[in-house]
């Protein structure tokens, strides 16, 4: 059951990582634009399945799609993203020029990482609940006895506030590299 709990864990801390580095910073990031959906071949894959990126220096990512048939599917995902980036399509890659950000944009940027930060940890204590019942039942069903249940949920708890912990370390450091100009 601990086993269980960390791994979902680590895997709401991984999947709020991955959040965080969608929210622009500023800076060039191949993580603004890798997972963003293109309609190609028929169905919905991400720019990282259908092409490269890289960054070509720290205002400019560049996009090298392995068909050229891509180019205007990525090129039509960008400018529709929310990500306010103007694509310039060149016949054979996609440059995308990453505009210096406004305090103001700064500003919204933050409560978005903050928003995120706030999912995860309610996807955080719904484990913790979902946990402190199978415990519950537990003792409901004799399995466990009281002194068991209490070093449990003990233990729970004590993962549940590393997890949180970490949470607000990786926003704390979200927002201070979307503040740094």
């Amino acid at each position: 059951m601990l086993e269980e709990l960390k791994n979902k864990l680590e895997q709401t801390i991984a999947v709020f990582r991955d959040d965080l580095n969608a929210v622009r910073t500023g800076r060039a990031s191949a993580g603004l634009v890798e997972n963003l959906p293109v309609d190609t071949y028929g169905s919905k894959m991400t720019v990282k399945q259908v092409a490269g990126v890289t960054v070509a220096d720290a205002r400019t990512i560049a996009i090298q799609p392995w068909d050229k048939a891509n180019l205007g599917a990525i090129e039509k995902a960008v400018r529709e993203s929310d990500l306010g980036f103007n694509p310039v399509n060149d016949g054979a890659m996609i440059r995308i020029s990453v505009p210096p950000l406004s305090e103001e944009r700064r500003g919204e940027l933050v409560k978005v990482a903050a928003g995120k930060a706030e999912n995860a940890r309610v996807a955080i204590r719904n484990l913790r609940r979902e946990t402190m019942e199978r415990i519950n039942t537990q003792v409901r069903g004799k399995l466990i006895g009281e002194d068991e249940q209490a070093r449990l949920e003990k233990q729970v708890q004590e993962r549940i506030d590393a997890a949180v912990a970490q949470i607000d370390e990786l926003l704390k450091q979200k927002e201070t590299e979307i503040k740094t100009v």
